[in-house]
């Protein structure tokens, strides 16, 4: 079985007729689709459709479970999925609107040794519907509707790694940009991966304008390795000329996330060796405060080093900012609020 919410317009007609049901049916069901309503609100569907419905898909992809606020205004979304699995997201207030960051994985398997959402491991891939829930979720949430939404951003930075989830992601990006439903723009949408070089590659071709973020955390590969096990199957070259072939393949700038490790990568020479492996392509670079994680033993810089990080990488000619920290205390790292209520300190 499958979510409605994993269907196109077209698909979903093409399921509606062979149900015996009218095609202008499917138009109204989707409607309720992108309103974040269940099989059971659709209130001007039939019952008999409506129990149709019911007997070839599952109902809510997902249900929120719990809200923490952040005295920024931060919300950090706990979401319960169809099979009792727990996953997070995290809504941000801007000047020009809402984005939510969504997660692609239950838990992750790239063990990245500053995250905690690898800490259990992979236990399942979502659905391109179980994606877009979350979307249409906190869109209903925020009293938004698919005309007039409250979101206007999507960043996929929550748990997981989207491009080991390609093509649920895709199909993901296609609803979630589709002018039939919510139609988030491909240019606010951010795809952030640890560096598959393949799946970067395939990204490229898909017509996609999205942004592509990639998790570069060090300078060279002896760094890289320490910090993610990935490292170990692509070299930081191998990554960087894969993020050169997708910008010249789609005209987009490529964001490179650097999270600053006291004693690790943040020293004059490491943005040296930066600035040598990053100059001359359209690229940015978003250094980030490490947010500690308890189960781990690295520590984060100070704000001023991160400026002075920062600065250093603007001298050497180029592009870098030191991200905002949002969230800090509500457990901003992705997986510890679902770690703490598999645990049973839901606090």
């Amino acid at each position: 079985m499958q979510f409605l919410q994993d269907l196109s317009l077209d698909e979903l007609q093409q399921i509606i007729v062979e149900l015996g049901e009218a095609k202008y049916r499917a138009r109204q069901v989707y409607d309720h689709i992108y309103l974040g309503k269940t099989i059971d609100e659709m209130s001007n569907i039939p019952q008999a459709l409506r129990d149709k419905l019911h007997e070839q898909f599952w109902d809510e992809p997902i249900t929120i479970h719990t809200v923490v606020e952040s005295a920024d205004g931060t919300k950090k979304f706990l979401y319960k999925l169809h099979d009792d699995n727990l996953i997070e997201g995290v809504l941000m207030r801007y000047k020009y609107g809402y984005t939510l960051c969504v997660s692609c994985q239950v838990g992750c398997a790239m063990g990245c040794k500053f995250c905690a959402s690898t800490l259990n491991g992979l236990i399942r891939n979502l659905s391109a519907g179980e994606i877009l829930g979350q979307v249409l979720t906190v869109n209903r949430y925020l009293h938004g509707t698919s005309r007039d939404r409250a979101i206007t951003n999507v960043v996929m930075m929550g748990s997981g790694e989207p491009l080991a989830n390609y093509d649920n992601v895709v199909k993901f990006l296609r609803l979630v940009t589709s002018p039939d439903g919510i139609n988030v723009s491909p240019r606010n949408i951010s795809v952030s991966t640890c560096g598959i070089v393949e799946n970067i590659d395939k990204l490229a071709q898909e017509g996609l304008p999205i942004t592509l973020t990639i998790s570069l955390h060090a300078p060279n590969d002896k760094i890289r390795r320490q910090l993610m096990p990935i490292a170990n199957k692509y070299t930081v070259h191998q990554v960087v000329d894969s993020a050169k072939r997708y910008v010249k393949v789609t005209g987009r700038r490529v964001v490179f996330e650097y999270a600053l490790t006291h004693g690790v990568n943040d020293t004059a020479e490491c943005a040296e060796q930066l600035a040598s492996l990053l100059r001359g392509f359209q690229c940015h670079i978003n250094l980030i405060p490490l947010n500690e994680v308890r189960e781990r033993n690295l520590k984060t810089v100070t704000h001023k080093s991160a400026v002075d990080f920062c600065k250093k990488l603007s001298s050497l000619g180029l592009s870098a900012t030191v991200r905002r920290t949002m969230g800090e205390d509500i457990e901003g790292a992705c997986g510890q609020l679902r770690n703490k209520v598999i645990k049973g300190i839901n606090e």
